[in-house]
């Protein structure tokens, strides 16, 4: 497919999405959020094992567009037209990141606002440049969060940090960010997408149908009980354990030999 606003390409079996809105410091829109969906099942197509999510230019993502949200807002007639249908499908790109079967890393250069910050924390790891800074932006526009940043951030630094970078809208450096947890590491800016992409390398030759069961359990554990993460984790390696992954692992662990994967 070709796209306005996403760049889609593919490293062997590492799927590179870049929100291309530079000029815009890739302010997230309509238009961005429908093409986000369809990268992601392009790249499934395609036989992706891991996904890589940055932004092209000095930013990663600057949050939502303001602009787009002020026009939808007067063509429709009311304020709160762009928190139906745009809104959700913002939304939508978040739910999918968590339920992709796919580990999917962000590669954060420049800013990560608001939204653009939400996103990165969606996916399962982040490495950032050592320039990089976070935000929740919102309430310096007298906005609540999007895009589960109420659902995350506390769960990566705790109630009283989320509550003050919500609350106040402070810029958080890479390196703090790293501190408190809310990122994996920090490289140099020149070394970010090879670091990020032996990363995905190493991911994607991974057993992935595993790694698509692991987020799975990381997502439910947040509101089962030790009983039921018990019993997930049982059915899942069930799962796991009927895999061609499985065999293979064991088989090389017994041959004393590097295992080869198929996801399968």
């Amino acid at each position: 497919m070709s796209y306005e606003t996403i760049l889609l390409e593919m490293r062997e079996a590492v799927a590179i999405v870049t929100l291309n809105r530079p000029e815009a410091l890739n302010a997230l829109t309509v238009t961005m959020a429908r093409e986000f969906k369809s990268a992601f099942a392009e790249a499934g197509e395609h036989g992706a094992r891991a996904i890589v999510l940055t932004g092209a230019g000095r930013a990663f993502c600057a949050g939502g567009d303001l602009r787009e949200m002020q026009q939808i807002a007067k063509q429709e007639g009311r304020l709160e037209a762009f928190f139906d249908e745009p809104l959700r499908l913002l939304h939508d790109c978040v739910l999918l990141i968590r339920q992709t079967p796919l580990p999917v890393i962000a590669a954060v250069q420049g800013a990560a606002s608001g939204a653009g910050f939400n996103l990165a924390l969606a996916c399962d790891l982040i490495v950032a440049g050592e320039t990089a800074k976070f935000n929740q932006a919102f309430v310096r526009i007298g906005l609540t969060p999007d895009c589960g940043g109420t659902f995350t951030l506390p769960r990566l630094v705790g109630w009283k940090i989320a509550a003050e970078l919500l609350m106040t809208g402070d810029t958080v450096t890479a390196a703090r960010a790293a501190e408190l947890g809310m990122i994996n590491s920090v490289v140099a800016d020149a070394d970010l997408m090879e670091s990020v992409l032996q990363l995905a390398g190493r991911l994607a030759a991974a057993p992935t149908a595993a790694i698509g069961r692991i987020k799975r359990l990381l997502e439910e554990s947040a509101t089962n009980d030790l009983a039921a993460q018990l019993e997930l984790e049982r059915t899942t390696q069930i799962e796991s354990g009927q895999t061609k992954d499985f065999k293979e692992g064991v088989a090389a662990f017994l041959e004393k030999r590097p295992p080869k994967f198929s996801g399968g």
